[in-house]
């Protein structure tokens, strides 16, 4: 039976049954009830926003119903994510949001963490000269300068329309009067709990009374609602100047950290140049350095594009075969050239110029695996650290918006006073040149630890435009996976025109250079015997991968048609009118 046939019938089925005729997938014994399937998929004639959580959700819905535009809703449901959604939603962190405008324009807004103004090159080296992880990743020193809400203030003086006050109104009452807390989170604090209790404002909220959030229990969080009663007030003011900025002060000379008062009133968020490339028709449009997500993104879509994806088939060991040798020289260039660009000459043009795209889709030999030279560190098991959320406007206009702990509950320092966590995104600079972060990634005299420098980031905010108008809103959590999930949706939308929750669904794969395996992702149905036989036979050193990443996505269909879908590898909900 062809591809297009498979697909036919895919879309004639529940969505638990169409996944399994992904063409090459093999069917296993699974299913998703019905009802978590209607939570996580969603259709609209005018309006979607999809999220982690149903909560955060609903707070951007309902700016967009009230009168508001794609920035309202995208801050209101980031926001509602800090308070919901502690694990990676967050006022202490940073992140990426990429706005297209009901005009046409397109603006990349940067609130990416920095590094402290008394932060060194060395600081978390040991004297064996090795990094030590857990300095790195855990307490007050893997702190960042936070950029969140600097960015969603900034975000919405230049992009929104509602009133501040009614962006924070849904989150500031889910703080003050609380939401049953979920499976997922009183597993986390269980999981999670002998780093909690190190620290006595963490173990307060995640440990009362010395025993884990129970599911069901009723959370409320009196000192973040002060937190964004404060912000609310007084926008950026509220956090980094005033009562929220003397406690981050107070909890980082607590804890021997080094983040400072001048250090939080001179942040700012940054606008950037957007960055596009062309694709089958498609604008890709994403983020530019720091984040490394959008050169990459572009880069690997321009090699794939040198080839005939669709004659290959969807889920194919061809097809797999190619996404894996073009990202493995993505991440090469990765490890190398990317960091950030106001303390780096980052050659952000070239990594996706004709010229590159070009010599890399002439390495490429369809039928074996031809490694780029090196070998590596595998990367430690990956925690839900980051969260995504997709928005379109009934003006059309759209939202694309990535934000970030870092590592699963940042670390893990609760402020106390002000209720929410810290990131330990220090841990994404390369402490040293060859040792890998915590997710296997190497880096770089790039991305070396300079102080007030942005750390290098995976997150890709994507939008993928035709015609003038929006089709895809799309981006994810994962770590160093960030970029290819992307990169699979997009090519499975694009390429293999595939319903959203088909696009979503589908296994995927993982090649990051170092080490040199490629990653078969274990969900859903899986890779069929014979595909994991023809790719070994080509030279692929396979190695098996708990789920990677949460795509939260939007895709308008030719006819104006909303669909929307949040990933079930986590909690991602869609809702929309």
């Amino acid at each position: 039976m062809s591809a297009v046939a498979l697909r036919l019938l895919g879309a004639r089925l529940p969505l638990t049954l169409a996944a399994a005729f992904w063409l090459g997938f093999a069917p296993l014994t699974w299913a998703r009830p019905d009802e978590q399937v209607q939570r996580r998929a969603a259709r609209g004639a005018q309006a979607m926003v999809v999220s982690e959580h149903p909560l955060a959700t609903h707070a951007g819905l309902e700016l967009l119903r009230s009168g508001g535009n794609a920035v309202d809703a995208a801050c209101a449901t980031a926001l509602a994510l800090a308070v919901v959604y502690p694990v990676a939603g967050n006022l202490g962190g940073g992140g990426f949001l990429l706005h297209r405008g009901a005009d046409g324009a397109t603006a990349a807004l940067d609130f990416r963490e920095t590094a402290p103004q008394r932060a060194t090159r060395d600081m978390f080296l040991g004297a064996d000269g090795q990094v030590d992880r857990v300095r790195a990743t855990r307490g007050h020193l893997a702190a960042g300068i936070p950029g969140s809400v600097a960015g969603l203030c900034e975000a919405h003086a230049r992009l929104g329309k509602r009133p501040w006050k009614e962006i924070v109104a849904p989150a500031l009452r889910l703080a003050r009067d609380g939401f049953a807390v979920d499976a997922l989170l009183a597993e986390d604090c269980v999981e999670h709990a002998r780093s909690f209790a190190l620290y006595p404002a963490s173990a307060a909220l995640f440990l009362p009374e010395g025993q884990p959030l129970a599911p069901g229990a009723l959370l409320r969080q009196p000192e973040l609602a002060r937190s964004l009663q404060a912000i609310a007030e007084r926008g950026r003011d509220g956090f980094y100047r005033g009562e929220v900025a003397a406690a981050i002060v107070r909890e980082m000379e607590r804890g021997g950290g080094l983040l400072t008062a001048a250090d939080l009133e001179g942040y700012r968020a940054l606008w950037r140049e957007p960055l596009m490339r062309r694709y089958r028709g498609h604008e890709i449009w994403s983020m530019p350095p720091p984040s490394s997500g959008g050169p990459l993104l572009l880069q690997m879509l321009g090699v794939l594009e040198k080839f005939d994806l669709r004659e290959a088939g969807a889920g194919s060991a061809r097809h797999l075969h190619l996404l894996a040798e073009a990202m493995s020289r993505a991440y090469a260039d990765r490890a190398e050239h990317l960091g950030d660009p106001d303390f780096y000459p980052v050659p952000t043009a070239w990594l996706f110029s004709d010229a590159r795209v070009n010599e890399i889709a002439l390495q490429i030999d369809p039928t074996r695996a031809t490694a780029v030279a090196g070998a590596g560190t595998p990367p430690r098991k990956e925690s839900p650290q980051t969260t995504h959320l997709s928005v379109l406007a009934p003006d059309g206009s759209a939202v694309s918006l990535t934000t970030t702990i870092n590592t699963g509950y940042g670390s893990k320092v609760v402020v106390a006073g002000a209720g929410f966590l810290l990131n330990n995104e220090m841990d994404d600079f390369s402490a040293a040149p060859g040792q890998p972060n915590a997710y296997g990634l190497l880096g770089a005299e790039a991305n070396a630890i300079v102080p007030l420098k942005r750390m290098l980031s995976s997150m890709t905010p994507t939008i993928v435009v035709r015609d003038g108008a929006v089709r895809l809103v799309v981006g994810t959590p994962g770590g160093g996976r960030i970029i290819t999930s992307v990169l699979q949706v997009v090519v499975n939308v694009i390429d293999f025109e595939l319903e959203l929750s088909s696009a979503v669904d589908a296994p995927r794969v993982h090649h990051q250079w170092r080490p040199n395996r490629l990653e078969l992702e274990r969900h859903g149905f899986g890779f069929a015997p014979e595909v994991r036989r023809s790719l070994e036979q080509k030279g692929h050193r396979l190695h098996e991968q708990e789920d990677f990443c949460s795509v939260q996505a939007i895709l308008r269909h030719a006819d104006g048609r909303l669909e929307g879908f949040g990933d079930q590898r986590r909690m991602g909900f869609a809702s929309g009118y």
